[in-house]
C-alpha cells in the first residue's frame, strides 16, 4: 500500500464528507492505493455516523473510536500503529489541510529521501493572538532541539516514512514534537515543505490560548528526558554533588574562621548565629536530596523493560 492517511478529529461532522470526497479525487487523479484512518476522539456530534457511512461506501476509508476524549497524541499514536502504507501522512479534518498537497509529500518521502517531511503554513488566516505565540514555541523548539531548518513544529499536515511511525511513541501532548522524537530516535532526515493554509470553514478551533503554556512545559520534559532518561544520575548527582560541596565548602570555612579567632581572642559570633551557616546547611540537605533522586531515578531506569531498547537501522 502507498499511502496511509491519518486523521484524528473532534466534532467535525460537518467537514468529513467534504474532505473525503476530496481524498479520494486525489488518491485516484494519482494512481494511489491507500487508506484513510479517521480517530474519532471522543466526538459528541454525528462524526461517528459519517464515518461509518463513508467506510460502506468506500472500504479503503476506516476507523477507530475512543470512548472518550484522550487528545490528539493517543488519536496519532494508535493510528500509526494501525497504518499500513508505505508513507503515512498526517492531516487535520477541519479542511485547514489541503489533500493536494499528499502528492508532493509523498515524493518527497519516496524519491527525495527523506524521513519525515513537516508542513509550514507560510501564510496563516490566524488571529495575532495566536500566530505570536506560534512564532515564540517554534522559536524556544528550534534552539532545544537543534532542527533548525523548520518554522512550524505543530503543522498537522505531516508526511512520514513508514518506519519512523513504527519506531516512535507519541503520548501526553508531544505530538506538538514529533519531529523532536523522530530526530532523538535516529530519524534525521527532516525536511519542510511550504503548504496552504485555509481559512476554517465549519465548526471552531478546539485548542485555546492554554497549550501554549502546556507546550512549553512539554518542551522541558522531552527534552530532559531524552536526554537523561536512561541515565538520571548524570544530571540530579551532578548537581547533587555541586551543591552539596557548596555547602560543605562554606560550613568548613564557617568553622575554621570561629577556630582562627578564637586562638587569637579576636571578637567573632557564634557559627550558629550566621546566616551563612543556614544557607549551606540548606545547601547540603538539597544537594543530598538531588543525589538520592538520581540513585532512585537509576534504580528504576535499571528496572524498566525497555532500558536496552534501542533503534537498530540494518543488519547483516
Amino acid at each position: 500500500m502507498n499511502i496511509s492517511i491519518v486523521i484524528p478529529l473532534l466534532n467535525e461532522d460537518e467537514s468529513l464528507p467534504e474532505l473525503t470526497s476530496w481524498i479520494e479525487r486525489v488518491m485516484k487523479e494519482n494512481d494511489f492505493s491507500y487508506e484513510v484512518i479517521f480517530v474519532d476522539d471522543g466526538s459528541t456530534d454525528n462524526s461517528w455516523k459519517v464515518i461509518e457511512s463513508q467506510s460502506a461506501a468506500n472500504p479503503a476509508i476506516k476507523g477507530i473510536k475512543f470512548r472518550r476524549n484522550y487528545g490528539k497524541s493517543a488519536a496519532l499514536n494508535v493510528a500509526f500503529e494501525a497504518a499500513l502504507g508505505d508513507v503515512v501522512i498526517t492531516m487535520d479534518a477541519d479542511l485547514q489541510d489541503s489533500p493536494d498537497e499528499i502528492p508532493e509529500l509523498y515524493k518527497m518521502i519516496t524519491v527525495d529521501g527523506f524521513d519525515l517531511v513537516s508542513g509550514w503554513k507560510k501564510k496563516r488566516y490566524d488571529p495575532l493572538s495566536k500566530t505570536i505565540p506560534t512564532k515564540l514555541f517554534n522559536w524556544a523548539t528550534r534552539r532545544a532541539s537543534g532542527i533548525n531548518n523548520l518554522h512550524d513544529f505543530n503543522c498537522g499536515l505531516k508526511a512520514y516514512k513508514k518506519e519512523v511511525v513504527k519506531n516512535i511513541e507519541v503520548y501526553g501532548e508531544m505530538h506538538r514534537y514529533i519531529p523532536v522524537i523522530a530526530k532523538w530516535a535516529g530519524f534525521t532526515k527532516i525536511e519542510e515543505k511550504v503548504v496552504q493554509h485555509r481559512e476554517r470553514k465549519y465548526g471552531t478551533t478546539k485548542f485555546g490560548l492554554s497549550r501554549f503554556i502546556y507546550g512549553f512545559l512539554d518542551l522541558m520534559s522531552i527534552t530532559f528526558v531524552s536526554k537523561f532518561g536512561k541515565r538520571p544520575m548524570h544530571v540530579f548527582g551532578f548537581l547533587g554533588t555541586i551543591s552539596f560541596f557548596l555547602g560543605g565548602s562554606i560550613s568548613l570555612y564557617l568553622i575554621i574562621e570561629k577556630v582562627y579567632k578564637s586562638v587569637n581572642a579576636i571578637p567573632t559570633r557564634d557559627v550558629t548565629d550566621k546566616p551563612l551557616f543556614y544557607l549551606a546547611l540548606v545547601a547540603m540537605i538539597i544537594g543530598t536530596q538531588l543525589f538520592l533522586a538520581g540513585f532512585l531515578g537509576e534504580l528504576i531506569s535499571r528496572s524498566s523493560a525497555n532500558r536496552n531498547h534501542y533503534q537498530i537501522d540494518k543488519r547483516i
